[in-house]
């Protein structure tokens, strides 16, 4: 939408106008910010739901495979295949609870916590290439959080 529009114009109710989505705004934000993580994370050998995969780990050490998926917010089929991959190119292990054989521990291998330090400049990176910085990305991310909770209130989750 042309930056220049009034607010009274962008806010008709029941506006059909593609641009004036707020949902196509953020599809197409989320779209632009993956391909701009992706150079990045194409030096490390990670997609970017494997690399949001690895922050969780790198953040816990150790997790189960449904206290991954619900930190991530997906479901249990979307996180096994990620982690079947990452698995396989050394990053973590997968391994039955010993307490509990329904619950499937990860964790991170060697390799993987050696990654962590080559991930370490990719926020600070993204953040100069995409010219936001502190307060900025602050209250964005604040802003995001609560339009999240708002929807998944109103989904009825």
């Amino acid at each position: 939408m042309d930056p220049v529009t009034n607010q009274a114009d962008a806010q008709r109710p029941g506006s059909l106008l593609l641009d004036e989505q707020l949902c196509f705004a953020l599809y197409a934000a989320q779209r632009a910010v993956t391909a701009a993580y992706r150079p990045l994370l194409d030096e490390l050998g990670l997609t970017y739901p494997q690399y949001l995969v690895m922050l969780t780990l790198w953040e816990r050490d150790e997790t189960t495979v449904k206290e991954l998926a619900g930190a991530l917010r997906l479901d249990y089929g979307t996180v096994s295949p990620l982690l079947k991959r990452l698995e396989s190119a050394g990053l973590l292990r997968r391994e039955r609870s010993l307490r509990d054989e329904r619950s499937v521990r990860v964790t991170l291998t060697g390799r993987g916590e050696q990654l962590r330090d080559r991930a370490a400049a990719v926020p600070t990176t993204l953040a100069a290439a995409t010219g936001l910085h502190g307060p900025e990305v602050a209250r964005l991310r604040e802003e995001l959080w609560q339009l999240t909770a708002r929807a998944t209130k109103a989904a009825g989750r």
